[in-house]
């Protein structure tokens, strides 16, 4: 949940405000040990059924199934009526308890404060008014099935999955809604501010575009001067080279430019004397050269590259990603993306080694790079957000994954190449937790939280044989990790001899996770009942990177060929778009072991690792542009990430720096 931290300051600020020390002193002792961040139906099952009933306290009882009541639409039919059943079994449950323990006083108490209700609500239960005098109910027909265990079992595992259904992550507190709306107006602020710049700028370059047109105009010759030129000239043709398309050079011959010269009149001598000077210094290649269209006309960009030797070189241009030659024939074609507009960067020097991975926090307000020499980096890139979380980790083998826990900032979960997996606590500056993977398994690929449960998956693998990264991999194993008691609490099924696990995802409320694996497949899983629900040959190659589209209805594989696919998944094997970036995958070169992608708040643009200095960003959702490419850096751009919320992006460099980069 979004800004979770801000939501607990201002439950601070009004307990001392009031003066309520006591709630706060256990406010901050429950804080310190919560890992969950969120909504946690342990919690709330432990109020009920180890404190209210066995306490008997049945106001306080009454009153929180009321409150879930309050959290349900009157549009949500089925849920009330779910919630209604609920209600009665914990109220019998209650009854039960308390015959159980002998607490006749509690019977009678009970049913003279809510046995109006509960008639009112439900003649069934008339019958259990006479309980408090039977000798022996647990042996009565009617009422024995309610003192056996596994009615009780039932009922638990039945609230339990109840709450997680009406909390899974889409109904926000009102308190958090704050931290929301606060947020939303401060873009909204800031969109205001950056349009109200652009129209300032617009209305100084039409101002700055009207001048000059008035000064054009101005200097226009007269109809007089034009005759004269033109008639002068038709002796002496100039020879041209017809125009492909606006992209191609004019020429003049060489000896034309004193017969041009001779024809000027005297009020244009000096500049005519001039330019001559200028142009008897250069090549008749050279002259081309500048009297070639500009590169502002059409949009084209223009590259002059010598060919051969000698005075009468030919020149090549490039326009717009094609490669021509001076008299207009083509070359090659090679599709060359704009640079992205820039509005600020920032570059982060800290680390010593080439990064391996870097990650935003869940409210982009921190960031985590890490190095192929074993170091965690926790940083901020906004000056006015507090640097107290900045913190190196020194974990002592080379990082292969981070993933931050999706409902706060606080927990930072570290895999390595040794089998270890760190949980790293920004606020406490320590960790919290270490755990290992079996020996089998001791390189973690990656790993990832769930959006909704406190649990988090990794992708581990076995040491394979081989020189390439791919083949250094052997099988794979993927465990499912309660991050309340650190235990694992599940592996879930691939089968004898897997290949490798390289990426994994979830789904937005935490069901579904994705899985790519070295053999070119992509596995689908349900975490409810862990277990492998679907899959399909996605590459042919195996893949590096997978991540659910933004209406979750697809799928994004990339491959290690450079291949990227959309997949749907109403209607399975089906691509729904794609693109081939092999031109920036070199599978020589050992800078980038692993490549992956990434895809902004929007949905629309990809991000993708790159052996290049720069990587291509993919405009994706229908949009016709084929895309954009990043500033360069000195090195290969090894890992990416968009920030949660804002068009910003990360990218790690083999040369060793992190930059932090907000477009328009």
């Amino acid at each position: 949940m979004e800004n979770m931290q801000y939501a607990e300051e201002l439950v601070r600020e009004f307990l001392v405000f009031r003066g309520f020390t006591s709630t706060l002193q256990a406010l901050e002792s429950e804080l310190s040990t919560d890992i969950g961040k969120g909504f946690q139906v342990d919690r709330i099952l432990e109020l009920i059924f180890s404190v209210y009933v066995p306490k008997f306290q049945a106001e306080k009882l009454v009153g929180l199934l009321n409150f879930f009541k309050q959290c349900l639409s009157s549009t949500e039919m089925v849920l009330i009526a779910t919630l209604s059943k609920l209600e009665v079994s914990i109220l019998r449950y209650y009854i039960v308890h308390a015959v159980q323990f002998g607490r006749k006083d509690k019977l009678t108490e009970f049913f003279g404060t809510y046995g109006n209700v509960l008639l009112q609500s439900s003649p069934d239960w008339m019958p259990w008014f006479a309980i408090p005098y039977l000798k022996n109910p647990n042996l009565d027909p009617q009422f024995c099935v309610y003192f056996s265990r596994e009615w009780l079992d039932t009922l638990h595992l039945s609230f339990r999955n109840f709450l997680s259904e009406i909390f899974n992550g889409t109904r926000i507190p009102t308190l958090l809604k704050i931290s929301t709306e606060k947020n939303t107006i401060k873009r909204l602020k800031k969109d205001i501010r950056q349009l109200n710049d652009k129209l300032s700028q617009l209305q100084a370059l039409l101002e700055d575009k009207d001048a000059q047109l008035c000064l054009l105009r101005s200097m226009a010759p007269s109809a007089t001067e034009r005759g004269m030129i033109q008639k002068n000239f038709a002796p002496h043709p100039i020879s041209e080279t017809p125009v492909k398309d606006a992209n191609e050079e004019v020429k003049l011959p060489s000896g034309g430019l004193d017969e041009c010269k001779d024809t000027f009149t005297t009020d244009h001598q000096g500049e005519t004397e001039a330019g001559v000077r200028d142009w008897d210094a250069t090549s008749p290649t050279t002259l081309s050269s500048r009297l070639a269209f500009p590169k502002q006309e059409h949009g084209s960009s223009t590259t002059k590259l010598p060919v051969g030797e000698g005075g009468a070189k030919e020149g090549l241009q490039i326009f717009q990603g094609a490669l021509y030659t001076a008299n207009g024939g083509e070359v090659r074609i090679e599709e060359e993306f704009p640079e992205v507009k820039v509005e600020f960067q920032e570059t982060f020097l800290g680390h010593t080694s080439p990064i391996s991975r870097c990650r935003f926090s869940a409210t982009g307000n921190n960031i985590a790079s890490a190095s192929l020499d074993g170091t965690v980096r926790i940083w901020t890139y906004d000056s006015s957000t507090s640097t107290s979380r900045n913190a190196t980790i020194y974990c002592g083998a080379e990082i292969m994954s981070l993933d931050w826990e999706c409902k706060s900032d606080r927990l930072l979960l570290i895999g390595t190449a040794d089998g270890g997996i760190k949980a790293w606590n920004v606020d406490a500056k320590r960790v919290v937790c270490d755990l290992s993977t079996t020996e089998k398994y001791p390189r973690v690929l990656d790993l990832k939280c769930s959006p909704v449960e406190p649990i988090f998956v990794s992708a581990a693998a076995s040491r394979g044989h081989g020189s390439s990264f791919i083949d250094q991999m052997g099988f794979a194993s993927l465990t499912v990790w309660n991050m309340k008691t650190w235990k694992a609490t599940t592996v879930l099924p691939l089968g004898n001899d897997p290949p490798a696990i390289t990426s994994v995802c979830f789904n937005h409320n935490g069901k579904i996770l994705a899985a790519s694996a070295t053999d070119g497949m992509i596995h689908m899983f349900d975490m409810s009942a862990g277990l492998q629900i679907t899959g399909w040959p996605a590459h042919d190659s195996a893949v590096s990177s997978v991540l659910f589209g933004p209406d979750e209805t697809s799928i994004f594989s990339l491959g290690s060929d450079g291949k990227i696919f959309e997949w749907s998944l109403h209607n399975q094997g089906r691509i729904l778009w794609s693109r081939d970036c092999s031109r920036f995958f070199n599978h020589e070169s050992a800078e980038i072991c692993r490549h992956e992608m990434a895809l902004d708040a929007t949905g629309r643009r990809l991000l993708v690792t790159s052996n290049s200095v720069r990587s291509p960003i993919y405009q994706v959702q229908g949009h016709h542009t084929s895309g954009l490419r990043t500033l360069p850096h000195t090195g290969a751009i090894t890992t990416v990430d968009w920030h949660p919320t804002l068009p910003i992006y990360l990218t790690g460099s083999a040369d060793h720096s992190v930059r932090v980069t907000s477009i328009s």
